[in-house]
């Protein structure tokens, strides 16, 4: 019996064996079929993970390069820009604040006067600026310079109430007025070979002879303004001597008798400079409100005709053509306005703060204007040229556009002209 139990024992324990070992085999079946699936699905994942990555890649790699090329393009305008031979002379930069600037009437120099009272001569090309000479003329402030009509002498005026007369090769004084006037002289202008005249702040204007030597005294004086004289100008007959003031009126002088002749009515904002139109029979008058009134030579009582203007204060004027006008602004921008007929014809240049003074090289080529930046530069104005005849046909829906438009000799291009290139 104690056999047989322990023989049917062993028989359970094999069968017992046999059930777990065909249990075991079972679910290792079951799991190793089941991680094989996981795999097979992980592997599928995984390419279409890599094929996602490899396609945004490339999508990615395709923006950038266009980006790319787009910059490309950019960067390749503004190199053009860049690039192109220059046609103007360099900037100045001085040390100093800068009071007027005056082209030598037949040279290519221009002589820049300061508030030290220092004047400076720089010889200029499209290339570079050199300073031929520096002549410390005054103990106060340079008001304003000019030279005579050969370009021999330069003619300097300044705070400390002195008319100097330079020689422009030796830098040598030819000839000194002391205490020229009771307050210090505002302007000067050169009429010919032996008379100059001059204004002051009081309103005074004084005419000059240097033929006259005895005690240096002015040849004739006058009184009618009650603020500054800004600007003097006259014709080639020289029969009238014309003077803008702060007091908001236009003067006028018989030369010929030396005496008074009329005054216009005060406008309600001060007259700051003068220009000459249409063979010497029109006077323009730039203001401190961005007007710019015209009168009948002549005809000097009231003005025949006014532009309004971007309200920003016209400090000083040139004429360009016997049409053209270009005005510097107290907003740092130089304006180019089409008289007969009137039409605003955009920006010549610009400085970042208010532009003083303008003035026009020898050829015509150039204008050059300075700035509150202590710089000076020059603009290349040929193209003005082909503005002589503008069109009476005006939308004045353009003003606005007309007025803020940039010109050829702008530093700022308008942006359909900049960026034309890149859709050709």
């Amino acid at each position: 019996m104690g056999l047989l139990k322990r023989g049917l024992s062993n028989s359970e324990n094999s069968d017992t064996e046999e059930q777990e070992m065909q249990s075991d085999s079972s679910d290792s079946s079951d799991v190793s079929m089941t991680d094989s699936e996981d795999e097979d699905q992980n592997d599928g994942i995984e390419v279409n993970n890599a094929t996602e990555a490899e396609s945004s890649y490339l999508n990615n790699t395709d923006d950038n390069e266009e980006e790319e090329e787009e910059e490309d393009e950019v960067i390749k305008a503004i190199r053009r820009e860049n690039e192109k031979q220059r046609d103007h002379p360099p900037p100045i930069v001085c040390e100093d604040f800068i009071t007027d600037i005056s082209f030598h009437p037949h040279e290519d120099i221009l002589a820049v006067g300061n508030i030290v009272g220092d004047v400076i001569f720089y010889k200029y090309t499209n290339d570079e600026n050199t300073i031929m000479n520096t002549l410390e003329v005054h103990t106060k402030a340079c008001r304003d310079i000019e030279f005579n009509h050969d370009g021999k002498i330069l003619f300097s005026i300044a705070k400390d109430k002195t008319i100097m007369l330079s020689d422009v090769e030796t830098g040598k004084l030819i000839r000194f007025y002391d205490n020229s006037h009771e307050v210090p002289a505002y302007c000067i202008r050169i009429l010919d070979e032996y008379l100059f005249a001059t204004g002051d702040d009081d309103g005074v204007v004084k005419l000059w002879d240097l033929r006259v030597k005895k005690d240096e005294k002015a040849v004739f004086s006058l009184k009618k303004n009650e603020d500054y004289i800004s600007d003097i100008t006259s014709n080639e007959a020289q029969k009238y001597l014309l003077c803008s003031s702060g007091d908001g009126s236009l003067t006028t002088i018989d030369l010929q008798n030396r005496k008074f002749f009329m005054q216009s009515e005060e406008y309600e904002e001060e007259l700051t400079c003068l220009g000459l139109f249409r063979n010497e029979t029109k006077l323009l008058a730039g203001s401190s409100k961005g007007k710019l009134f015209l009168y009948n030579w002549n005809e000097f009582g009231l003005h025949s005709d006014a532009f309004p203007g971007p309200k920003s204060a016209i400090n000083s004027l040139i004429p360009i053509t016997e049409n053209i006008v270009v005005t510097a602004c107290e907003d740092g921008n130089l304006r180019a306005t089409h008289l007969f007929p009137h039409r605003h014809l955009g920006i010549a240049g610009q400085h970042d703060l208010s532009v003083e003074k303008v003035d026009i090289c020898n050829t015509g080529k150039f204008i050059a204007s300075c700035s509150h930046n202590n710089d000076i530069k020059f603009w290349n104005i040929e193209y003005f040229e082909e503005f002589e005849k503008v069109s009476h046909k005006h939308n004045k829906h353009n003003k606005k556009k007309e007025m803020e438009h940039n010109l050829p000799s702008s530093k700022r291009k308008n942006v359909a002209e900049f960026f034309s290139d890149l859709n050709s």
